[in-house]
């Protein structure tokens, strides 16, 4: 997969809206890693840099290259109103009335349940089963029934967009200045899809 990617980057490397990047996940990318919940790797990473989600297409060139074509650049978030449906500008609106304590308490009680539902997808992964296709087939239907339960918490909270109204708000600290609270602060500036 690595020549894919890399020839991904390569095609969309002087692009203003789309940033395709690697990630390393042990070393200085750890906690961007852990904040967008990857554990396993390769994992590829797209949207909004707030609200991350999971690819789950084909690993060759040409998926790549036609999923980067149909779906990456800007997209609905508090930047791009335009790109967004009644439901979203919605929510968006109702989490910029919001002050940043709200937001904080918000998003850490929908991270709890995202992790809780996580921790529970983990255990049916975890455990044993006397034939190996059923344990495959049952870890399958969890992790989708998983991965449903993520993406409903998150849409039908707002999850992503108040994540993207607070780093809008979220004033940017200099690095020299407070190196911890930098790392906080920071979030990459182009829209797109990152290799976590």
């Amino acid at each position: 997969m690595k020549p894919s990617w890399d020839k991904l980057i390569s095609t969309y490397a002087d692009s203003k809206s789309v940033l395709i990047a690697d990630v390393d996940c042990t070393a200085g990318g750890k906690s961007l890693c852990e904040k967008n919940g990857v554990s396993g790797y390769p994992t590829i990473m797209h949207g909004e840099p707030s609200a991350m989600k999971k690819y789950e297409g084909g690993r060759e060139s040409k998926d790549l290259e036609k999923f980067a074509a149909e779906n990456l650049g800007p997209t609905c978030g508090p930047d791009n109103l335009d790109l967004c449906d009644a439901v979203d500008k919605k929510f968006i609106d109702k989490f910029k009335k919001w002050d940043i304590d709200e937001l904080d308490m918000s998003i850490e009680e929908k991270s709890e349940k995202i992790v809780t539902i996580e921790k529970a997808g983990k255990k049916v992964v975890d455990g044993k089963n006397k034939q190996v296709e059923e344990a495959n087939a049952k870890i399958e239907k969890e992790g989708k029934k998983k991965d449903a339960a993520i993406e409903k918490v998150k849409k039908e909270s707002g999850y992503g967009y108040m994540k993207a109204v607070k780093a809008k708000r979220t004033p940017k600290v200099d690095p020299d200045e407070d190196p911890d609270l930098a790392e906080d602060a920071e979030e990459p500036k182009a829209e797109g899809k990152e290799d976590l």
